[in-house]
């Protein structure tokens, strides 16, 4: 689930001074890495912004 691959892949493998320092790092972790870069598999095993770039040049054949 999306909530045990951040816990494996953010949490378990830092350590936060700060409540705000864990906020603000699992947000930038969701905005600049989960939801552009890392692949997903209801994208064709693609990044979302590779898929969202295969879709648009699908659009305009």
């Amino acid at each position: 689930s999306f909530h045990s691959i951040i816990k494996k892949e953010l949490i378990f493998h830092e350590t936060f001074a700060t409540r705000e320092e864990t906020k603000h790092r699992i947000f930038e972790y969701i905005e600049c890495f989960y939801n552009a870069e890392r692949i997903h598999s209801a994208n064709e095993y693609m990044s979302p912004m590779a898929y969202e770039k295969m879709y648009q040049q699908g659009k305009k054949q």
